[in-house]
Protein backbone atom coordinates (compact mmCIF):
# COMPACT_ATOMS: atom_id res chain seq x y z
CA UNK A 1 0.00 0.00 0.00
CA UNK A 2 1.36 3.40 -0.83
CA UNK A 3 1.47 6.58 1.53
CA UNK A 4 2.17 8.86 -0.86
CA UNK A 5 1.03 9.16 -5.08
CA UNK A 6 3.79 10.70 -7.01
CA UNK A 7 1.77 12.74 -9.59
CA UNK A 8 3.85 12.97 -13.72
CA UNK A 9 3.77 15.24 -15.92
CA UNK A 10 3.39 13.25 -19.31
CA UNK A 11 4.98 15.46 -21.27
CA UNK A 12 8.45 15.50 -19.62
CA UNK A 13 8.33 12.69 -17.25
CA UNK A 14 9.14 15.16 -13.76
CA UNK A 15 7.47 14.54 -10.89
CA UNK A 16 4.84 17.22 -10.51
CA UNK A 17 3.66 16.65 -7.22
CA UNK A 18 3.14 14.11 -4.23
CA UNK A 19 -0.05 13.76 -2.44
CA UNK A 20 -1.24 11.37 0.61
CA UNK A 21 -2.84 8.33 -0.56
CA UNK A 22 -5.98 7.49 1.41
CA UNK A 23 -6.71 4.74 3.56
CA UNK A 24 -9.25 2.50 4.46
CA UNK A 25 -9.69 4.62 7.87
CA UNK A 26 -9.46 7.73 5.38
CA UNK A 27 -12.37 6.30 3.38
CA UNK A 28 -14.52 5.75 6.95
CA UNK A 29 -13.47 8.83 8.39
CA UNK A 30 -14.91 10.98 4.92
CA UNK A 31 -18.01 8.41 4.91
CA UNK A 32 -18.81 9.54 8.35
CA UNK A 33 -18.39 13.42 7.80
CA UNK A 34 -20.23 12.75 4.32
CA UNK A 35 -23.07 11.55 6.23
CA UNK A 36 -23.85 14.18 8.86
CA UNK A 37 -23.01 17.24 5.84
CA UNK A 38 -25.84 14.89 3.93
CA UNK A 39 -28.64 14.82 6.41
CA UNK A 40 -28.45 19.16 6.35
CA UNK A 41 -28.13 19.74 2.59
CA UNK A 42 -30.96 17.76 2.18
CA UNK A 43 -33.17 19.94 4.74
CA UNK A 44 -32.00 22.68 2.82
CA UNK A 45 -34.15 24.31 0.16
CA UNK A 46 -33.50 23.57 -3.33
CA UNK A 47 -33.60 27.17 -4.35
CA UNK A 48 -30.92 27.50 -1.69
CA UNK A 49 -29.03 24.84 -3.04
CA UNK A 50 -29.22 25.92 -6.45
CA UNK A 51 -28.06 29.20 -5.35
CA UNK A 52 -24.61 27.47 -3.56
CA UNK A 53 -23.70 25.46 -6.68
CA UNK A 54 -24.02 28.66 -9.29
CA UNK A 55 -21.81 30.14 -6.58
CA UNK A 56 -19.41 27.32 -6.93
CA UNK A 57 -19.24 27.54 -11.18
CA UNK A 58 -18.77 31.51 -10.32
CA UNK A 59 -15.89 30.17 -8.09
CA UNK A 60 -14.41 27.79 -10.24
CA UNK A 61 -15.07 30.40 -13.71
CA UNK A 62 -12.72 32.76 -11.53
CA UNK A 63 -10.02 29.75 -11.30
CA UNK A 64 -10.01 28.48 -15.28
CA UNK A 65 -6.83 29.05 -16.78
CA UNK A 66 -5.67 27.70 -12.87
CA UNK A 67 -7.23 24.45 -13.06
CA UNK A 68 -6.00 24.17 -17.16
CA UNK A 69 -2.80 24.63 -16.56
CA UNK A 70 -3.17 21.88 -13.56
CA UNK A 71 -5.01 19.85 -16.02
CA UNK A 72 -2.23 20.29 -18.82
CA UNK A 73 0.53 19.41 -16.02
CA UNK A 74 -0.68 16.18 -14.55
CA UNK A 75 -2.87 14.83 -17.59
CA UNK A 76 -0.89 15.95 -20.24
CA UNK A 77 -3.96 17.76 -22.10
CA UNK A 78 -3.85 20.46 -24.61
CA UNK A 79 -4.23 23.79 -23.14
CA UNK A 80 -6.64 24.56 -25.21
CA UNK A 81 -8.38 21.44 -24.24
CA UNK A 82 -7.83 21.79 -20.74
CA UNK A 83 -9.64 25.20 -21.02
CA UNK A 84 -12.14 23.56 -22.60
CA UNK A 85 -12.85 20.99 -19.80
CA UNK A 86 -12.51 23.39 -16.78
CA UNK A 87 -15.31 25.33 -18.52
CA UNK A 88 -17.22 22.21 -18.46
CA UNK A 89 -17.06 21.86 -15.09
CA UNK A 90 -18.59 25.32 -14.58
CA UNK A 91 -21.24 24.61 -17.14
CA UNK A 92 -22.50 20.98 -15.68
CA UNK A 93 -22.79 22.76 -11.83
CA UNK A 94 -25.34 25.45 -13.70
CA UNK A 95 -27.34 22.73 -15.49
CA UNK A 96 -27.27 20.64 -12.47
CA UNK A 97 -28.10 23.88 -10.32
CA UNK A 98 -31.31 24.76 -12.57
CA UNK A 99 -32.22 20.82 -11.72
CA UNK A 100 -32.46 21.41 -8.18
CA UNK A 101 -35.85 23.16 -8.08
CA UNK A 102 -37.35 20.87 -10.82
CA UNK A 103 -37.23 17.83 -8.78
CA UNK A 104 -40.83 16.87 -9.84
CA UNK A 105 -42.80 14.14 -8.57
CA UNK A 106 -46.17 13.11 -10.30
CA UNK A 107 -49.71 12.69 -9.48
CA UNK A 108 -51.22 9.12 -10.18
CA UNK A 109 -54.97 8.32 -10.31
CA UNK A 110 -56.07 6.49 -8.27
CA UNK A 111 -59.38 5.74 -6.40
CA UNK A 112 -60.46 6.53 -3.14
CA UNK A 113 -57.42 9.18 -2.78
CA UNK A 114 -54.67 10.72 -4.27
CA UNK A 115 -51.64 9.41 -5.27
CA UNK A 116 -47.94 11.16 -5.51
CA UNK A 117 -44.02 10.64 -6.11
CA UNK A 118 -41.13 12.39 -4.12
CA UNK A 119 -37.85 12.54 -5.72
CA UNK A 120 -35.60 11.91 -2.14
CA UNK A 121 -31.56 12.19 -2.08
CA UNK A 122 -30.14 8.61 -2.03
CA UNK A 123 -27.17 9.91 0.54
CA UNK A 124 -23.76 9.21 0.20
CA UNK A 125 -22.51 8.91 -3.42
CA UNK A 126 -19.08 7.55 -4.35
CA UNK A 127 -18.22 8.98 -7.53
CA UNK A 128 -14.64 6.77 -8.88
CA UNK A 129 -13.12 9.58 -11.30
CA UNK A 130 -11.04 8.35 -14.19
CA UNK A 131 -7.69 9.42 -15.23
CA UNK A 132 -8.25 10.61 -19.40
CA UNK A 133 -10.86 13.48 -18.27
CA UNK A 134 -10.30 14.16 -14.50
CA UNK A 135 -12.12 17.01 -14.34
CA UNK A 136 -15.55 17.03 -16.72
CA UNK A 137 -16.32 13.28 -15.76
CA UNK A 138 -15.61 13.83 -11.95
CA UNK A 139 -18.25 16.66 -12.33
CA UNK A 140 -20.57 14.21 -14.53
CA UNK A 141 -21.30 12.54 -11.20
CA UNK A 142 -20.88 15.24 -8.18
CA UNK A 143 -22.89 18.28 -9.85
CA UNK A 144 -26.13 16.67 -10.36
CA UNK A 145 -25.23 14.18 -7.48
CA UNK A 146 -25.29 17.67 -5.01
CA UNK A 147 -27.81 19.53 -6.59
CA UNK A 148 -30.31 16.54 -6.07
CA UNK A 149 -29.20 16.55 -2.44
CA UNK A 150 -26.65 14.12 -1.69
CA UNK A 151 -23.42 14.15 0.04
CA UNK A 152 -20.33 13.44 -2.50
CA UNK A 153 -16.83 11.23 -2.27
CA UNK A 154 -14.71 11.63 -4.84
CA UNK A 155 -11.63 9.09 -5.84
CA UNK A 156 -9.93 10.53 -8.27
CA UNK A 157 -7.43 8.31 -10.59
CA UNK A 158 -3.92 7.85 -8.92
CA UNK A 159 -2.24 9.55 -11.79
CA UNK A 160 -4.47 12.78 -11.72
CA UNK A 161 -5.78 14.10 -8.28
CA UNK A 162 -4.81 17.50 -8.63
CA UNK A 163 -7.57 19.23 -10.26
CA UNK A 164 -10.09 16.94 -8.32
CA UNK A 165 -8.55 18.68 -4.86
CA UNK A 166 -8.50 21.92 -5.90
CA UNK A 167 -12.20 21.38 -6.95
CA UNK A 168 -12.68 20.24 -3.60
CA UNK A 169 -11.13 23.39 -1.92
CA UNK A 170 -12.74 25.97 -4.71
CA UNK A 171 -16.50 24.36 -3.23
CA UNK A 172 -15.72 25.47 0.30
CA UNK A 173 -14.42 28.94 -0.56
CA UNK A 174 -18.11 28.91 -2.42
CA UNK A 175 -19.89 28.27 0.52
CA UNK A 176 -20.28 24.27 0.22
CA UNK A 177 -20.91 22.92 4.03
CA UNK A 178 -18.14 20.87 5.10
CA UNK A 179 -17.85 17.49 4.73
CA UNK A 180 -20.68 17.44 2.08
CA UNK A 181 -17.43 17.24 -1.26
CA UNK A 182 -14.54 15.41 -0.67
CA UNK A 183 -11.85 14.22 -2.45
CA UNK A 184 -9.99 11.31 -1.70
CA UNK A 185 -6.74 10.63 -4.09
CA UNK A 186 -5.91 6.99 -3.38
CA UNK A 187 -5.00 3.38 -5.38
CA UNK A 188 -7.97 1.70 -6.27
CA UNK A 189 -7.02 -1.95 -4.27
CA UNK A 190 -7.66 0.61 -1.13
CA UNK A 191 -9.60 3.73 -1.09
CA UNK A 192 -11.36 2.43 -4.39
CA UNK A 193 -12.09 -0.86 -2.46
CA UNK A 194 -13.39 0.73 0.82
CA UNK A 195 -15.52 2.95 -1.10
CA UNK A 196 -17.26 0.50 -2.79
CA UNK A 197 -17.64 -1.54 -0.05
CA UNK A 198 -18.63 0.20 2.26
CA UNK A 199 -22.43 0.06 3.76
CA UNK A 200 -23.27 3.96 4.14
CA UNK A 201 -22.36 4.71 0.65
CA UNK A 202 -25.92 4.88 -1.33
CA UNK A 203 -24.40 4.71 -4.85
CA UNK A 204 -21.01 4.38 -6.81
CA UNK A 205 -20.59 6.09 -10.23
CA UNK A 206 -17.84 4.64 -11.77
CA UNK A 207 -15.39 5.30 -15.29
CA UNK A 208 -12.97 3.22 -16.28
CA UNK A 209 -12.27 -0.30 -17.67
CA UNK A 210 -14.83 -2.96 -18.08
CA UNK A 211 -12.63 -5.21 -16.24
CA UNK A 212 -12.79 -3.10 -13.08
CA UNK A 213 -16.03 -1.91 -13.79
CA UNK A 214 -17.25 -5.99 -13.67
CA UNK A 215 -15.18 -5.96 -10.44
CA UNK A 216 -17.26 -2.75 -9.07
CA UNK A 217 -20.58 -3.80 -10.36
CA UNK A 218 -20.40 -7.46 -8.58
CA UNK A 219 -19.59 -6.07 -5.14
CA UNK A 220 -22.14 -3.38 -5.41
CA UNK A 221 -24.49 -6.50 -6.18
CA UNK A 222 -23.67 -8.53 -3.26
CA UNK A 223 -24.75 -5.22 -1.56
CA UNK A 224 -27.56 -4.34 -3.40
CA UNK A 225 -26.03 -0.62 -3.77
CA UNK A 226 -27.23 1.22 -7.06
CA UNK A 227 -24.46 1.43 -9.59
CA UNK A 228 -23.65 3.68 -12.68
CA UNK A 229 -20.55 2.49 -15.29
CA UNK A 230 -18.88 3.91 -18.06
CA UNK A 231 -16.77 1.59 -19.55
CA UNK A 232 -14.78 0.78 -22.40
CA UNK A 233 -15.64 1.33 -26.23
CA UNK A 234 -14.14 0.29 -29.54
CA UNK A 235 -16.43 2.76 -31.27
CA UNK A 236 -17.34 2.19 -34.91
CA UNK A 237 -16.75 5.17 -37.75
CA UNK A 238 -18.87 3.91 -40.95
CA UNK A 239 -18.24 6.02 -43.93
CA UNK A 240 -20.50 5.01 -47.28
CA UNK A 241 -19.57 6.53 -51.05
CA UNK A 242 -21.92 9.39 -50.76
CA UNK A 243 -20.13 10.68 -47.72
CA UNK A 244 -18.15 13.92 -47.34
CA UNK A 245 -15.13 11.93 -47.52
CA UNK A 246 -12.82 14.63 -46.49
CA UNK A 247 -14.53 15.79 -43.67
CA UNK A 248 -15.09 12.33 -41.96
CA UNK A 249 -11.32 11.78 -42.59
CA UNK A 250 -11.00 13.61 -39.75
CA UNK A 251 -8.21 11.78 -37.90
CA UNK A 252 -9.15 13.56 -34.69
CA UNK A 253 -12.39 11.18 -34.42
CA UNK A 254 -9.66 9.08 -32.68
CA UNK A 255 -6.77 11.23 -32.01
CA UNK A 256 -8.72 13.59 -29.40
CA UNK A 257 -7.03 13.89 -26.66
CA UNK A 258 -4.26 11.22 -28.20
CA UNK A 259 -6.69 8.28 -28.29
CA UNK A 260 -7.42 8.33 -24.83
CA UNK A 261 -11.12 8.41 -25.30
CA UNK A 262 -13.50 5.95 -24.95
CA UNK A 263 -15.32 7.65 -27.60
CA UNK A 264 -13.00 7.64 -29.82
CA UNK A 265 -13.75 5.80 -33.63
CA UNK A 266 -11.52 3.68 -33.31
CA UNK A 267 -12.85 0.74 -36.14
CA UNK A 268 -12.62 2.86 -39.00
CA UNK A 269 -15.30 0.88 -41.78
CA UNK A 270 -15.02 2.13 -45.55
CA UNK A 271 -17.46 1.15 -48.32
CA UNK A 272 -15.19 -0.88 -51.06
CA UNK A 273 -15.89 1.78 -54.19
CA UNK A 274 -14.06 4.83 -51.95
CA UNK A 275 -11.77 2.36 -49.47
CA UNK A 276 -8.55 3.63 -51.61
CA UNK A 277 -9.77 7.63 -51.76
CA UNK A 278 -10.62 8.04 -48.62
CA UNK A 279 -7.11 6.10 -47.48
CA UNK A 280 -5.27 8.67 -49.01
CA UNK A 281 -7.63 11.62 -47.39
CA UNK A 282 -6.66 10.05 -44.55
CA UNK A 283 -3.32 9.16 -44.85
CA UNK A 284 -2.57 13.23 -45.50
CA UNK A 285 -4.34 14.49 -42.43
CA UNK A 286 -2.30 11.97 -40.18
CA UNK A 287 1.05 12.49 -41.10
CA UNK A 288 0.31 16.14 -40.63
CA UNK A 289 -0.76 16.03 -37.13
CA UNK A 290 1.82 18.16 -35.02
CA UNK A 291 2.54 16.05 -31.57
CA UNK A 292 4.10 18.07 -28.86
CA UNK A 293 4.50 20.21 -26.07
CA UNK A 294 0.62 20.63 -24.79
CA UNK A 295 0.99 24.02 -23.94
CA UNK A 296 1.95 25.01 -27.42
CA UNK A 297 -0.94 26.23 -29.24
CA UNK A 298 -0.40 24.88 -32.72
CA UNK A 299 -0.41 21.02 -30.94
CA UNK A 300 -3.00 19.21 -32.42
CA UNK A 301 -1.79 16.07 -29.87
CA UNK A 302 -0.24 15.40 -26.81
CA UNK A 303 1.11 12.73 -24.96
CA UNK A 304 0.12 9.51 -23.37
CA UNK A 305 -0.64 9.30 -19.61
CA UNK A 306 2.06 7.33 -18.28
CA UNK A 307 4.58 4.37 -19.07
CA UNK A 308 1.68 1.77 -18.54
CA UNK A 309 -0.10 2.99 -21.12
CA UNK A 310 2.18 3.34 -23.38
CA UNK A 311 3.80 0.31 -23.37
CA UNK A 312 -0.31 -1.18 -23.37
CA UNK A 313 -0.74 0.39 -27.01
CA UNK A 314 3.01 -0.42 -28.22
CA UNK A 315 1.84 -4.23 -27.65
CA UNK A 316 -0.87 -3.61 -30.42
CA UNK A 317 1.20 -1.75 -32.75
CA UNK A 318 4.35 -4.29 -33.86
CA UNK A 319 7.07 -2.59 -35.49
CA UNK A 320 6.27 -4.60 -39.23
CA UNK A 321 2.56 -3.70 -38.55
CA UNK A 322 1.38 -2.33 -42.48
CA UNK A 323 0.08 0.88 -41.04
CA UNK A 324 -0.09 5.22 -41.76
CA UNK A 325 2.48 6.87 -39.33
CA UNK A 326 2.12 10.29 -37.72
CA UNK A 327 5.00 11.24 -36.08
CA UNK A 328 5.72 12.00 -32.76
CA UNK A 329 8.78 13.91 -30.81
CA UNK A 330 12.11 11.77 -29.11
CA UNK A 331 13.05 11.78 -25.57
CA UNK A 332 11.75 12.33 -22.14
CA UNK A 333 7.67 11.96 -22.23
CA UNK A 334 5.15 9.16 -22.98
CA UNK A 335 4.87 10.34 -26.91
CA UNK A 336 3.35 7.75 -29.43
CA UNK A 337 2.76 8.80 -33.23
CA UNK A 338 -0.76 9.03 -34.82
CA UNK A 339 -1.49 5.18 -36.54
CA UNK A 340 -3.66 3.85 -38.34
CA UNK A 341 -3.53 -0.30 -39.00
CA UNK A 342 -4.34 -0.86 -42.34
CA UNK A 343 -3.60 -4.57 -42.19
CA UNK A 344 -5.96 -6.15 -40.14
CA UNK A 345 -8.68 -8.76 -40.00
CA UNK A 346 -12.27 -7.68 -38.50
CA UNK A 347 -11.92 -10.27 -35.52
CA UNK A 348 -7.94 -9.27 -34.81
CA UNK A 349 -6.95 -8.32 -31.46
CA UNK A 350 -6.62 -4.66 -32.55
CA UNK A 351 -9.73 -4.38 -34.37
CA UNK A 352 -11.75 -5.79 -31.40
CA UNK A 353 -10.35 -4.70 -27.95
CA UNK A 354 -10.04 -1.14 -26.80
CA UNK A 355 -6.61 0.27 -27.17
CA UNK A 356 -6.84 3.68 -25.44
CA UNK A 357 -4.05 5.37 -27.57
CA UNK A 358 -3.70 6.76 -31.19
CA UNK A 359 -3.75 3.98 -32.78
CA UNK A 360 -7.37 3.16 -35.70
CA UNK A 361 -7.81 0.12 -37.78
CA UNK A 362 -9.34 1.13 -40.89
CA UNK A 363 -11.34 -1.83 -42.57
CA UNK A 364 -13.60 -2.06 -45.87
CA UNK A 365 -16.45 -3.41 -45.79
CA UNK A 366 -19.43 -3.96 -48.95
CA UNK A 367 -22.56 -2.50 -48.52
CA UNK A 368 -25.14 -1.28 -45.44
CA UNK A 369 -25.92 -5.07 -44.13
CA UNK A 370 -22.03 -5.46 -43.93
CA UNK A 371 -21.54 -2.05 -42.57
CA UNK A 372 -23.80 -2.93 -39.57
CA UNK A 373 -22.18 -6.24 -38.89
CA UNK A 374 -19.24 -5.25 -38.69
CA UNK A 375 -20.09 -2.24 -36.01
CA UNK A 376 -21.63 -4.25 -34.18
CA UNK A 377 -18.80 -7.82 -34.27
CA UNK A 378 -17.69 -5.95 -30.64
CA UNK A 379 -18.56 -6.50 -27.19
CA UNK A 380 -18.48 -2.94 -26.74
CA UNK A 381 -21.59 -0.17 -27.39
CA UNK A 382 -20.51 3.39 -26.61
CA UNK A 383 -20.48 5.66 -29.61
CA UNK A 384 -20.15 5.99 -33.09
CA UNK A 385 -20.49 8.22 -36.22
CA UNK A 386 -22.34 7.12 -39.15
CA UNK A 387 -21.60 8.96 -42.51
CA UNK A 388 -24.03 9.43 -45.36
CA UNK A 389 -25.80 11.87 -47.14
CA UNK A 390 -28.79 9.87 -47.26
CA UNK A 391 -31.09 10.79 -44.76
CA UNK A 392 -33.65 7.38 -44.73
CA UNK A 393 -29.74 5.11 -44.42
CA UNK A 394 -28.40 7.10 -41.62
CA UNK A 395 -31.55 6.64 -39.69
CA UNK A 396 -31.44 2.37 -40.63
CA UNK A 397 -28.11 2.08 -39.80
CA UNK A 398 -28.47 4.27 -36.16
CA UNK A 399 -31.36 1.99 -35.55
CA UNK A 400 -29.49 -1.12 -36.26
CA UNK A 401 -26.04 -0.34 -34.34
CA UNK A 402 -26.24 -1.04 -31.18
CA UNK A 403 -24.23 1.47 -29.19
CA UNK A 404 -25.64 4.61 -26.94
CA UNK A 405 -24.71 7.60 -28.53
CA UNK A 406 -24.29 8.04 -32.15
CA UNK A 407 -23.61 10.77 -34.51
CA UNK A 408 -24.11 11.13 -38.14
CA UNK A 409 -22.05 13.12 -40.14
CA UNK A 410 -19.97 14.84 -36.78
CA UNK A 411 -17.54 13.18 -34.49
CA UNK A 412 -19.37 14.79 -31.57
CA UNK A 413 -20.60 12.45 -28.51
CA UNK A 414 -21.15 14.66 -25.11
CA UNK A 415 -22.85 17.51 -24.36
CA UNK A 416 -24.16 18.16 -20.81
CA UNK A 417 -27.48 18.32 -21.90
CA UNK A 418 -28.08 14.88 -23.80
CA UNK A 419 -28.30 11.16 -21.77
CA UNK A 420 -24.82 9.37 -22.10
CA UNK A 421 -23.87 5.81 -21.79
CA UNK A 422 -23.83 2.57 -23.21
CA UNK A 423 -24.96 -0.81 -24.75
CA UNK A 424 -23.24 -3.94 -24.00
CA UNK A 425 -19.95 -3.80 -22.24
CA UNK A 426 -19.59 -0.52 -22.12
CA UNK A 427 -21.71 0.39 -19.33
CA UNK A 428 -24.38 0.45 -17.10
CA UNK A 429 -26.62 3.70 -17.03
CA UNK A 430 -26.66 7.15 -18.22
CA UNK A 431 -24.94 10.28 -17.02
CA UNK A 432 -26.02 13.92 -18.40
CA UNK A 433 -29.04 14.86 -19.74
CA UNK A 434 -32.45 16.43 -18.26
CA UNK A 435 -32.76 13.11 -16.04
CA UNK A 436 -29.05 13.38 -14.52
CA UNK A 437 -30.72 14.43 -11.20
CA UNK A 438 -33.22 11.39 -10.54
CA UNK A 439 -30.61 9.05 -11.11
CA UNK A 440 -29.19 10.25 -7.46
CA UNK A 441 -32.95 9.98 -5.86
CA UNK A 442 -34.97 7.49 -4.40
CA UNK A 443 -38.91 7.81 -5.86
CA UNK A 444 -41.14 7.62 -2.59
CA UNK A 445 -44.87 6.82 -3.40
CA UNK A 446 -47.69 8.27 -1.05
CA UNK A 447 -51.29 7.11 -1.41
CA UNK A 448 -53.59 9.50 0.82
CA UNK A 449 -56.77 8.47 1.36
CA UNK A 450 -60.02 10.79 0.34
CA UNK A 451 -62.66 8.85 2.30
CA UNK A 452 -64.67 9.92 4.95
CA UNK A 453 -64.83 7.53 7.77
CA UNK A 454 -67.76 4.93 7.41
CA UNK A 455 -71.03 5.75 8.55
Amino acid sequence: MLEQLQVLNPATEDVIATVPAATAGDVDAAVARAVTAQAKWAAVAPADRARLLRRFADVVDQHLEELAQSEVREAGHLIGNARWEAGNVRDLLLYAAGGAERLNGAQIPAPGGWNVTFHEPLGVVGVIAPWNFPMPIAAWGFAPALAAGNAVVLKPAETTPLTALRLAELALEAGLPEGLFQVLPGEGPVAGNALVEHPDVAKIVFTGSTGVGKQIMAKCADRVKRVTLELGGKSPNVVFADADLEAAADPFAFLDNSGQDCCARTRILVQESVYEEYTALLADAVRAVVVGDPLDEKTRMGPLISRQQIDRVRDFVPDDAEAIRGSAPAGPGFWFPPTVLTGERPDSRAAVEEIFGPVAVLLPFADEQDAVHLANATPYGLSGSIWTRDVGRALRVSSAVRAGNLSVNSHSSVRYWTPFGGYKQSGLGRELGPDALTAFTETKNVFISTEGPAQ
